[in-house]
């Protein structure tokens, strides 16, 4: 393995880590309503975890 990442693939690897995370919190009474309480991470689009999936990056 190189020693040293180059920047393209850096780049790459930062779009996936900020596809994971969880939607802003605003976004669930916009959604729902005041009322209804729901977790902001089922508004991502991409669900992916280093352990389970993989990216081609």
């Amino acid at each position: 393995m190189s020693r040293f990442i180059s920047l393209a693939k850096k780049l790459r690897l930062a779009k996936r880590g900020r596809q994971t995370r969880w939607a802003p919190f605003w976004t669930v009474p916009k959604i729902y309503g005041s009322n209804r309480r729901v977790h902001p991470g089922r508004h991502t689009t991409v669900k992916r975890s280093w352990r389970r999936t993989k990216t081609k990056a």
